[in-house]
C-alpha cells in the first residue's frame, strides 16, 4: 500500500484519480472497492499472464 500524497510521483505514474486504486504486476489496475469475488478474479487473471 502507498499513501499517494506522500508518493505523488507514484500517484502520477498510475494515474491515481480516485482511492482505493490497485495496481497488479503494472498490467491490470481498477479503482474503488470491489467485492472479494471480483478482487480475486484480478489477481487470478494477473497471476495466469
Amino acid at each position: 500500500m502507498v499513501e499517494a500524497i506522500e508518493f505523488p510521483h507514484l500517484a502520477a505514474k498510475y494515474g491515481v484519480m480516485g482511492v482505493p486504486k490497485t495496481v497488479i504486476n503494472d498490467e491490470i489496475e481498477f479503482e474503488g472497492a470491489v467485492p472479494e469475488e471480483i478482487f480475486v478474479s484480478h489477481l487470478m487473471s494477473a497471476l495466469s499472464s
